[in-house]
């Protein structure tokens, strides 16, 4: 199977990928163009051994890669989007997003062990409309945090957006302002939130809950922006330097803490977790938690 960047990385217009890539075929790296076998690229966290590339991974996926195993438990599982402002085919978009993630939107939450510490974890899925917040998004990220609040727990969120959902309106835009808010009730709390910005973290989610973290890492080469750089050089007529809006460009302006490869990113965060007090046993209650059944 061959990976291919979409022409406009903000709209997310490559064909999603169903919940696992294929098991036998070769696949093209899009960065350095190598054939690569899928299941020794599995094996390597499905990061390029050549350039070092991270591939896109879906929600599974990085709960398996960075969470205990069978402790990952699933909040809020069944909430999933309506086409409330009766937006011209959106029921149909929804469909097929459902079809080719396995998923019913774009974040998954819950409540796990990462090394040991309990943690809150959120993570965005790219197969579900390019990752689009929209009203359950922000919703399930807010009890989330509210969830995280109760139970004295860290945050732990893994972005990959490309921006508010434009089918909801001003409805996913409201999201950006109670996601914060929710990530500020936690902070004054004064408990933990650490993000992981991965490729690509743009629009309404980086002006919001991405940005606001009190530790905030970033996987190799992702691209993090309000506007994509497209966006950009259309509207001021000029080409932007290269590598502007990387994972890597940020780390130096200050805006990113420090990048991390996938093979250390669960020990980086297990670390951080006990570092910032974390505490071990087992998570919240399944009434409290409202947590449905695990991976």
């Amino acid at each position: 199977m061959i990976f291919k960047k979409p022409r406009n990385i903000l709209e997310g217009q490559q064909k999603p990928i169903a919940t696992e890539i294929t098991q036998t075929d070769a696949i093209t790296c899009p960065k350095c163009q190598r054939k690569l076998d899928s299941g020794d690229l599995d094996d390597r966290r499905r990061v390029c051994p050549y350039c070092r590339h991270h591939f896109r991974l879906n929600p599974r996926q990085r709960i398996r890669m960075i969470c205990d195993d069978d402790s990952f438990a699933e909040t809020d599982a069944e909430l999933s989007s309506k086409n409330i402002l009766g937006f011209p085919g959106y029921e149909g978009k929804i469909s097929h997003a459902v079809l080719e993630s396995g998923e019913c939107e774009a974040v998954t939450c819950g409540t796990a062990r990462i090394g040991g510490m309990l943690a809150a974890v959120f993570v965005m899925n790219p197969y579900f409309m390019m990752g689009s917040m929209g009203g359950v998004v922000g919703e399930k990220i807010t009890r989330l945090f509210e969830l995280a609040l109760r139970e004295r727990l860290p945050v732990v969120g893994f972005t990959v957006s490309g921006g508010a959902r434009m089918q909801e309106g001003i409805i996913s835009l409201m999201q950006m302002a109670k996601t914060s808010g929710a990530v500020k009730r936690h902070s004054d709390a004064g408990l933990l939130y650490i993000c992981v910005l991965t490729d690509p973290t743009t629009g309404g989610v980086t002006a919001s809950f991405a940005m606001e973290a009190d530790i905030t890492l970033a996987e190799p080469f992702a691209l993090v922006a309000f506007a994509g750089p497209r966006v950009i050089e259309q509207t001021i007529r000029k080409k932007l330097p290269d590598g502007f809006q990387s994972a890597e460009f940020l780390l130096e302006k200050g805006f990113v803490d420090e990048i991390a490869d996938r093979k250390r990113q669960k020990k980086l965060i297990a670390e951080l977790l006990r570092l910032h007090g974390g505490k071990h046993g087992a998570g919240p209650s399944e009434s409290e938690a409202a947590c449905h059944d695990g991976i």
